[in-house]
């Protein structure tokens, strides 16, 4: 029963579809989507909104980035977690880790591929440096 439940609510992400900008509840840009998904299924608190901040602006999303990762500490991949990618110092990018049978995948969602849920290896091999952050 927990498995239906479970995907379940993964599958909405999953056939969300992805904006800049956007907040849900059927479009989102990947900070909304690891935003909502880790308060809501996860049991963390809510991340701010930051909601004139655009992934097309690098800058002002690694500010956004470096003003919430001083309230985090950095960890493995766990339940909850943020996934941050970088290019460079650049923050360009974030996921959400949810634990599905214990073992962590990454739920994320961009312009070209969409929403998708991937093994932390198999979300690894796609960006050049992840690091991944908990609530202190």
């Amino acid at each position: 029963m927990l498995e239906v439940y479970l995907m379940k609510w993964i599958n909405h992400y999953l056939s969300s579809k992805y904006e800049d900008g956007a907040r849900g509840p059927d479009k989102y840009d990947c900070y909304a989507l690891a935003r909502e998904v880790r308060h809501k299924y996860c049991g963390k608190r809510l991340l701010p909104s930051f909601g004139s901040v655009r992934n097309t602006q690098p800058k002002e999303f690694t500010l956004a980035y470096q003003a919430e990762a001083k309230n985090m500490q950095e960890c493995e991949p766990e339940n909850g977690a943020i996934a941050a990618v970088f290019r460079g110092a650049l923050c360009i990018h974030v996921a959400v880790i949810i634990d599905i049978d214990n073992e962590m995948h990454a739920l994320e969602i961009n312009p070209k591929k969409g929403a998708r849920l991937m093994r932390i290896p198999d979300f690894e091999s796609q960006y050049l440096r992840v690091a991944y952050y908990r609530d202190n």
